[in-house]
């Protein structure tokens, strides 16, 4: 049995049809997990609604699995929160900081390029979106002069109040420094403002010598002040090694909120019921994996090693083609599941571009699926500075698969380099 597919498929399974804790080919390990979930449930049953903010026994695991990654910096299990996806924790959490200051829109400021939810979000709960660029030269590090920059500008007409980092990042796939994450945190907390840490490829650090570090860790190590800073911190299991993200499971982790504010959040998030109990079990397997001793540790952590081996030999492959191409640069795809190659397109590409009415990525995109079928996004949908050219790719297909689909853009890059020459 596939342990990965094991963590996930035999726990759901369990939970959904509880007859088949009576199979002897599922592992004790899985049906001590998926009794446990049953547990927490009312009733026994997933089919009921859960605690508005998730399953306890889910929220104390989360908890524990932090408590760990952090080396031991204590995690409060009341502090979890459980969302469909990071999605739904995140929209939850900024829904809190909605409301004008002084006649003026919160400002919310964000990576460019980003991950569109952001913007989607941003626009929908009628608040200000601050782009601040990240340092494509300096593999899309995050410059502290530019975090000024973008924060003055925007008190002109906005109140700016959160701040999101993606780490590892997504489109770029950077992994920040721990002391860039220094600077940034200094950052927000001589400007008041509240992070948000999108860390949902904290599992995908793929660079020799890159390392995650989460903001909460780092945050706590500085001491005072800034480990007394309000810290909103999510993860999915839609990523990582485990990929599961139409089951909808996600935490968002809440640190030093005022008590006056939590309690309104829980009252907020008690109108919308509760997370998805499917997506509840697959988070609990996330943050619960097989410890040491258990029947499926040792198959558990081989597969796991091998899904994460696999992506950065695929990171490399990707990195290194673009570069070869000429036109192209790709900054090192350090972690997350994305290369955001820059494209230098030829005056006369850019002259058809226009006179179709579309941005010169978006023309080159579309080109490039109707002659090989390949689907990229170009990067006017994540943002980029003025004047430049870029496109998200993921990493994911399969070794072979990837080579191929790597060979067929190369051949369509020259044949349209010819044609706008």
């Amino acid at each position: 049995m596939h342990m990965l597919a094991f963590i996930c498929d035999s726990v759901l399974g369990l939970v959904s049809y509880p007859p088949l804790f009576k199979d002897p080919s599922i592992p004790a390990d899985a049906k001590k997990r998926a009794r446990d979930i049953l547990d927490g449930c009312k009733g026994g049953s997933v089919g009921s609604y859960s605690d508005s903010a998730g399953i306890e026994v889910i929220r104390r695991h989360a908890a524990e699995y932090i408590q760990r990654r952090d080396g031991g910096i204590p995690a409060d299990w009341q502090n979890i929160i459980l969302s469909a996806g990071a999605s739904g924790g995140i929209k939850v959490l900024m829904a809190l900081l909605r409301c004008p200051i002084d006649g003026k829109k919160p400002g919310v400021m964000i990576p460019i390029p980003q991950y569109p939810l952001y913007s989607a979000t941003i626009a929908e709960f009628d608040m200000e979106q601050i782009g601040y660029y990240l340092d494509e030269a300096n593999k899309w590090g995050l410059d502290i002069a530019e975090l000024e920059r973008s924060l003055n500008e925007a008190r002109k007409t906005s109140a700016p109040r959160i701040l999101v980092v993606i780490n590892p990042g997504n489109p770029t796939g950077q992994v920040l420094s721990r002391s860039n994450i220094e600077d940034i945190i200094k950052f927000a907390q001589r400007e008041r403002l509240v992070l948000f840490a999108d860390e949902v490829y904290q599992d995908n650090v793929y660079e020799t010598g890159s390392k995650f570090h989460s903001f909460k860790k780092v945050m706590m190590e500085m001491g005072e002040p800034y480990s007394k800073m309000e810290l909103c911190s999510f993860m999915s299991c839609s990523k990582g090694y485990m990929g599961e993200c139409g089951i909808r499971g996600g935490y968002a982790e809440i640190v030093n909120l005022c008590p006056d504010v939590r309690t309104m959040l829980l009252k907020c998030i008690s109108a919308q019921l509760c997370p998805t109990t499917a997506g509840q079990a697959v988070l609990d397997c996330v943050v619960n994996p097989p410890q040491k001793g258990e029947p499926s540790y040792e198959q558990f952590e081989k597969e796991k090693e091998a899904v994460l081996e696999s992506l950065r030999e695929r990171a490399e492959l990707v990195a290194r083609t673009f570069n070869s191409i000429e036109g192209f640069s790709c900054n090192p795809v350090q972690g997350a599941m994305y290369a955001f190659p820059q494209i230098r397109l030829p005056p006369k590409a850019l002259e058809a571009a226009k006179n179709e009415g579309k941005p010169a990525d978006t023309f080159y995109a579309f080109q490039l699926l109707e002659e090989t079928g390949i689907c990229i996004v170009p990067g006017s949908g994540f943002g980029q500075r003025p004047g430049t050219y870029h496109f998200r790719t993921t990493i994911l297909p399969q070794p072979e698969k990837l080579k191929e689909m790597l060979g067929l853009f190369k051949s369509f890059h020259e044949k349209f380099l010819q044609k706008y020459k």
